[in-house]
């Protein structure tokens, strides 16, 4: 059996406005925890304490992948300046 190679140039990779999704997705995540917290005793008779703690973690990993981003613009912006 051979190996499949493609015989097309890959395309260029799509920027969006990378930066306002990660804050968008975070703040829902950070906002979805805020709202289950009144309900956590009804979670906590279920077993499902888990969705509570998971709305936590993805704020918590969104605030990572904020500074992540950021990061990652500032040095695309001075890598196009750099260029020009």
């Amino acid at each position: 059996m051979t190996k499949w190679t493609p015989t097309h140039e890959a395309p260029e990779p799509l920027e969006g406005p990378v930066v306002p999704t990660i804050v968008g997705g975070t703040v829902l995540w950070f906002v979805l925890f805020l709202a289950q917290l009144p309900f956590y005793g009804w979670f906590d008779e279920h077993g499902h304490t888990w969705w509570v703690w998971t709305c936590l973690a993805g704020g918590g990993l969104g605030l990572i992948g904020i500074w992540y981003v950021r990061g990652r613009a500032a040095a695309l912006k001075r890598a196009a300046r750099d260029a020009d």
